[in-house]
């Protein structure tokens, strides 16, 4: 399977943390740059961070600095977005994104729900 999949969202209360998780079994995540955006219901996608190959940290939104941070655990395959002091703001679903930077190919996760609430 080519798409990542995206997992450990869920409900927590405002000041809490979740680590959301982006995997793949159809391609090497190591070979590509892994964004994370989000949406809201009725809002456009909002790009929030992003780790290249080369493991650089680009934040796409001001609002998570401090907050979030992105790793890779390359012997899982896998992509971390460690989510710190969550707001109700960060209310959205989560989406995987992966782009290849030479190929331009790229492939979209189908989304883990995150939900800040008391």
């Amino acid at each position: 399977q080519l798409r990542p999949v995206e997992s450990g969202g869920g409900l927590v209360q405002p000041g809490g943390s979740l680590r959301l998780s982006c995997a793949s079994s159809g391609f090497g995540m190591e070979l590509y740059a892994i964004n994370w955006f989000r949406q809201v219901p009725g809002k456009e996608r909002e790009g929030v961070l992003c780790i290249s190959t080369g493991n650089d940290t680009t934040y796409y939104s001001d609002s998570v600095k401090g907050r979030f941070t992105i790793s890779r655990d390359s012997a899982r395959n896998t992509v971390y977005l460690q989510m710190d002091n969550l707001k109700s703001e960060d209310t959205a679903v989560y989406y995987c994104y992966a782009q290849h930077p030479i190929f331009h190919t790229d492939y979209w996760g189908q989304g883990t729900q995150v939900t800040v609430s008391s």
